[in-house]
């Protein structure tokens, strides 16, 4: 009987822990929903300028790393794998629902060091900036598997940054500035 009480206690503050944090999840889901989410994949696309395997780190506001989005497909961390096609990104969270981002939503890409509970070497996270379904600004972390295949990515990416001018040269950003207008003293551009 003395080993009963204590561990009836024991059980009842995990009990009341786990539901708090259903609680809060449930919360947060239905704060995101007018965050929107990707957008349709168009009927047809065309062949993939790069493709990788990834670490999906989190998809966070514009700016805030440590502030999750929980956007449908992209609220767990998980593998992936990142296409990258003229029309736009798709980021596919393996057991989800793949996230289409057009070309035209997407706001930059860059290095990062740290997300939500993630901090890593220097630059080692590729943060994807683009702006969701529902107007709300975001950046989608990875962490790419092949070192060979982060260059091409970031490369493949920066292609589909809208450019002010034609020629996508008078208003090249610098290498180091930023794309969404958001201070990130933490990014650097790749």
């Amino acid at each position: 009987m003395d080993k009963v009480l204590p561990t009836l206690g024991i059980l009842a503050v995990v009990v009341i822990v786990l539901a708090l944090a259903v609680v809060g999840w449930r919360r947060r889901v239905r704060r995101d929903a007018v965050s929107g989410g990707g957008y349709s994949t168009p009927g047809t696309l065309s062949a993939p300028t790069a493709s990788t395997e990834v670490l999906y780190v989190a998809t966070t506001r514009a700016g805030q790393p440590l502030e999750r989005l929980t956007l449908p497909g992209l609220a767990f961390r998980g593998t992936a794998t990142v296409t990258v096609r003229p029309e736009g990104v798709e980021l596919a969270v393996t057991g989800e629902q793949p996230v289409f981002i057009p070309a035209a939503v997407v706001t930059g890409v860059g290095a990062a060091s740290v997300a939500i509970d993630r901090v890593v070497e220097k630059d080692g996270l590729l943060r994807l900036g683009w702006t969701t379904s529902g107007g709300t600004a975001a950046d989608s972390y990875v962490r790419v598997v092949d070192p060979a295949g982060r260059a091409q990515l970031a490369a493949a990416i920066e292609d589909l940054v809208p450019r002010s001018d034609a020629a996508g040269t008078a208003g090249a950003e610098t290498p180091g500035a930023d794309t969404t207008g958001v201070d990130r003293p933490n990014d650097k551009e790749v």
